[in-house]
């Protein structure tokens, strides 16, 4: 099975909002030691150097390709990946994983707006009703109404923070349709290439002067097998799998199926003993229903072909040519 079917497509999602959930859970701990900037750099160095890898083994002529579109790709290579991942990592330090996974549920919503405001193509109402039954139920999985009196200012700044590094992925993903000629790996592989020398001229430079902090080769040395898994499946493996679904389904369902990383957060907490609590099933259950109202697409009714009425008379024989 592949994403060229939309059953395949839809697993290509769900894999990529999985291995998006397991990129929470390692990733917290991992930005509590290295600034986001380095976090972001460094799993980008070693998940370009894979992606260039294959697409030069898979792609179509790919470096004719980045050669024609090398400031596009510049442009949404830093806004997908670096202003996306270093902001979103800001934020969660701020404040707390539940209101990061609902923030990203937000996504489904902007990229509908954006796809209403620029493009012009109003969301069917059905669409409409899935996002937003998704996003009440990654509010339930949250538990927000319970933490509603532990707002502060600190958590209001890095929710801010958050939102704003989801509109680099929004824009990111709708990038995608504007390139046709890009397969998922050419598109995913050549952004990468494109953004990856700028975003460590800007880490560098924040970091000389005084910005942020460069890690230690005994720190670095010490987070390398979490920042190999990182690279290689949070960050190849699903944003290959993200933009082939996205390709088959488009951009407004593609970003819809990000209401399953705080769902796949708690699936793995429960493989590992943490027993989910009431309101992460009812919120879940709610998540599978948003997605399944979307994702299902009735069948047009049977037309039936209209009888002609004979004009010729009863028991008339055809004419003989």
């Amino acid at each position: 099975m592949t994403a060229n079917t939309r059953t395949g497509a839809i697993t290509a999602l769900l894999f990529a909002t999985t291995a998006w959930g397991s990129l929470f859970l390692i990733g917290k701990p991992v930005v509590a030691q290295l600034d986001p900037a380095w976090f972001t750099l460094l799993r980008y160095v070693l998940a370009t150097a894979l992606l260039a890898v294959l697409v030069q083994l898979m792609g179509d002529q790919p470096w004719a390709k980045l050669r024609r579109h090398a400031l596009r790709h510049s442009l949404v290579g830093l806004g997908g990946y670096g202003l996306f991942s270093i902001l979103v990592f800001h934020g969660l330090r701020l404040s707390q994983p539940s209101h990061g996974s609902v923030i990203m549920a937000t996504m489904p919503f902007t990229t509908l707006a954006l796809r209403w405001a620029l493009d012009g193509q109003r969301p069917p109402l059905r669409a409409v009703a899935g996002a937003a039954l998704a996003l009440t139920g990654v509010a339930t999985v949250a538990n927000l109404i319970g933490q509603a009196g532990e707002v502060n200012a600190r958590m209001l700044l890095g929710d801010a923070i958050t939102l704003a590094g989801t509109l680099g992925w929004v824009l990111y993903t709708r990038a995608a349709a504007k390139l046709p000629d890009h397969s998922p790996l050419e598109y995913t592989a050549l952004t990468a290439v494109a953004a990856l020398p700028w975003l460590a001229l800007g880490t560098v430079v924040a970091t000389l002067a005084g910005v942020i902090d460069a890690p230690s080769p005994d720190l670095l040395a010490g987070l390398s097998p979490k920042l190999v898994y990182i690279a290689l499946v949070p960050t190849v493996a699903a944003a290959l799998a993200f933009n082939a679904g996205v390709r088959k389904l488009g951009a407004p369902m593609g970003t819809l199926f990000l209401n399953m990383v705080p769902v796949s957060v708690i699936a793995v907490h429960a493989l590992m003993g943490h027993a989910p609590q009431v309101n992460e099933i009812a919120g879940a259950a709610l998540v599978g229903l948003g997605l399944a109202l979307t994702v299902w697409t009735p069948k047009p009714a049977p037309v039936r072909a209209a009888v002609q009425p004979s004009t010729a008379p009863l028991g008339a024989a055809p004419c003989a040519r």
